[in-house]
Order: structure tokens, then sequence, then C-alpha cells
């Protein structure tokens, strides 16, 4: 991958605010359903950079391997919960929202298990993901998830 752009460097005010608004908007996301979320629609954008840091997390939190990998296939997959499968379906139709007009039908099955502030945070999970793919793929971003819990840590 090439790096055309630093963001950070160049926008760092506008980029700490995003950062920040970013984890402000999912803080009251599940955290373990929040990271498969972002793996499914980084899958979609093509967006290696996200893939890799959110499977990072992923298992970092606790997630198996097996879980992670069938992302990609999760409606033949069957370790994944009728909720999961919920989430799943709406962040795809979220992420492709102009390709087709699947969010009716997604939404009718999100509505059965999401009250309507899961639905909200879920929805807002995928918007941030979706602009920090947008922020990774059109500017060449790479980051290691260990250099970036790394400089967590030494921030905290």
């Amino acid at each position: 991958m090439t790096v055309r752009l630093d963001p950070l460097a160049a926008a760092p005010a506008l980029m700490k605010e995003w950062y920040g608004s970013s984890v402000s908007l999912i803080a009251k996301a599940d955290p373990n359903l929040a990271e498969l979320i972002k793996i499914r629609a980084s899958q979609i954008n093509g967006c290696a950079n996200c893939i890799n840091i959110h499977s990072y997390i992923a298992r970092e939190n606790g997630e198996t391997e097996q879980r992670i990998n069938l992302v990609a296939a999760w409606r033949d997959a069957p370790c994944y919960s009728e909720r999961e499968r919920a989430a799943f379906g709406w962040t795809e139709a979220l992420t492709r929202l102009s390709e087709t007009h699947a969010h009716v039908e997604a939404y009718e099955g999100l509505k059965k298990y999401f009250s309507d502030e899961e639905q909200v945070v879920l929805t807002m999970t995928i918007i941030v993901i979706n602009g920090w793919n947008r922020i990774a793929v059109g500017f060449g971003g790479w980051a290691d998830p260990a250099a970036l819990k790394a400089q967590a840590a030494s921030a905290a």
C-alpha cells in the first residue's frame, strides 16, 4: 500500500476532532459486536488497514479466530446468533446503501433484536467505520495495531 497523504500531519486538529467524535459516537456499543461489524464493513469497502486493526482488537477482546475468519460468510456460518446476523445485515445494507434497497428488509430484522437506542448506536458504529475506511483507503493509510496499542498505552 502506498501512502498518498498522512491526514494526521495534514490536518491534525481536524483529525483529532474526528477521532474524538468517533470514540464518543460509539462509546455505548457492545465492544465485541462492534469489532465484528467494523470488520464486515471494512471487508465490503476493501480496507485492509481497518480489517487488520479490528481483527487484532477483536482477538484482544477474546473473539475466536473462527468467528473473525467467518465474518465475510456470516450468512452460512453457524457461529453467529440471530442478533449478530441482524447486525451484519444492517451493516451490509447501510454500507452498500447506493447499490440496493436492502435496508428496508434489513431494518425489519434489526428491530427484532435491538432496542431503539441500540439501533442508533449500531448505526453510528457503521457510520464511523465507513468514515475511517474512506480515510484509510483514500489516503493509502496503514497502521500497525500493536504500535497503535503501544502509543495509546504510553499516552495514558
